[in-house]
């Protein structure tokens, strides 16, 4: 087990780039299996899921070459399909959560696809129905193996057809398109997940010859095609990691910039951190976050206490609402986090309180922050990081907090976070990473 010893209460300066997209580059990858040609992809980030991902590609005999640092080509030219039957395949794609869209581009290539059940962050039930229910509705023959919690799809031929989703699941949205592109027919997916990272998947469908319309939109169309060839493809900068940053620099009163966010690509996400009363000026493609002795939280218009909620894109991700709760803890004033979509991921809030943040947790989806507006630090302590989001969430509190605190289990923040301590390092923190 990895441990980080994080040394609280110092002020960060300097820039930042973020790493690319986490979830971007596990779409992207699945999606070289879709042709023989050869598949460049550059911004691919240096961390667990996506190394893992790669080592799997490798397996299937996908020849895959390091251009340079993130940089990666892939040709699948010479697919071991038979693989997927191995043990070896089943440990080891059952370790990421990411390996089920490997299914949708084998299906339609090669007519089958398996996949146990893959694994990920534990945070609540993250159901697989609308992969399936859209590989069906193509065509597709669907079998789940519950005691060796297999899942195994075939098909002699795929035809496109319309489709309302029951979910708009990224996943499943971008599994079922990847399947799509090489079904006969036209097919129409409604209710389809539209955020920036899905839409780049499409563009560098289209790019390799996928007649895809609707991108950006609920509605997608596809009209399959026989084959399609190589490209060329860069992944966007990780809307998650940059949201990160701009918590941390908040919390700790620093003054960071982070470099080349691309910012019409990060939705609403800088107007709620400054919901917060959080400083933060775009710069060209920059965000600089100025040094804050404190900050504000913002009511609603009627005076009643505000409210931070996930939702599909455009709402807001997620994956940050870990990062807001940290970081209103230490506001001026309270607010409501409502997490919608996953029913374990506030139960880290525990550990925040033995830090000494004030927080109600209402139920598992709800939870109310009354922030210390930064005249209390939060006491260091010893915790364990249960996922990626909320490992980074308790590194950001030990980096506000006083005194030396530990965290256990910090693979959990690698799978997500490409080299985090060596780079918060380079800005002033203090983060000793020990096996």
């Amino acid at each position: 087990m990895t441990t980080f010893k994080v040394k609280g209460g110092h002020k960060l300066n300097g820039e930042i780039y973020p790493q690319g997209a986490k979830n971007e580059a596990l779409q992207v990858l699945c999606a070289v299996l879709l042709t023989s040609e050869e598949v460049t992809i550059d911004n691919v980030p240096n961390i667990r899921d996506v190394n893992v991902l790669i080592d799997l590609l490798r397996d299937l005999q996908v020849e895959v070459k390091e251009i340079s640092k993130n940089k990666y080509s892939f040709q699948s030219n010479n697919i071991n399909v038979d693989y997927l039957s191995s043990e070896e395949y089943k440990k080891k794609s059952s370790s990421i959560r990411g390996s089920i869209m490997m299914i949708g581009p084998l299906l339609a290539r090669y007519g089958r696809g398996f996949i146990p059940r893959p694994g990920g962050d534990k945070i609540g039930r993250r159901r697989l129905d609308t992969h399936f229910n859209g590989f069906e509705k193509l065509g597709a023959h669907f079998e789940y193996d519950s005691k060796e919690e297999y899942y195994r799809v075939s098909a002699k031929e795929l035809k496109g057809t319309y489709m309302l989703l029951d979910e708009a699941s990224v996943t499943g949205t971008a599994n079922i398109i990847m399947t799509a592109v090489l079904a006969s027919g036209k097919t129409t997916i409604y209710n389809a997940a539209c955020e920036p990272y899905l839409q780049q998947l499409c563009k560098m469908l289209n790019s390799m010859g996928a007649k895809i319309t609707g991108v950006g939109s609920n509605l997608i169309n596809i009209e399959g095609v026989e084959n399609l060839s190589g490209c060329t493809h860069k992944i966007l900068p990780d809307m998650i990691e940059i949201g990160s940053f701009i918590g941390l620099a908040a919390i700790t009163k620093s003054e960071i910039t982070i470099k080349n966010v691309s910012y019409e690509n990060l939705g609403i996400i800088p107007s709620v951190f400054k919901k917060l009363g959080i400083k933060l000026e775009r710069k060209g493609d920059d965000i600089y976050i100025p040094s804050q002795e404190n900050y504000t939280v913002e009511n609603f218009i009627d005076g009643s206490i505000l409210t931070i909620s996930d939702a599909p894109w455009p709402g807001f991700t997620p994956d940050l609402l870990s990062i807001i709760l940290v970081v209103a803890s230490q506001a001026n004033g309270s607010v409501l986090i409502h997490q919608k979509m996953f029913e374990s991921r506030l139960f880290f809030v525990d550990k925040l309180i033995d830090m000494g943040a004030q927080i109600i947790l209402c139920d598992p989806h709800r939870a109310t922050v009354i922030g210390l507006n930064q005249n209390s630090k939060f006491k260091a302590t010893t915790m364990v990081s249960p996922d990626i989001r909320a490992g980074v969430s308790l590194l950001i509190a030990a980096l506000a907090a006083d005194g030396e605190s530990t965290i256990h289990n910090v693979e959990q923040i690698d799978r997500g976070y490409q080299n985090i301590d060596s780079r918060l390092n380079a800005l002033g923190a203090k983060i000793t990473r020990t096996n």
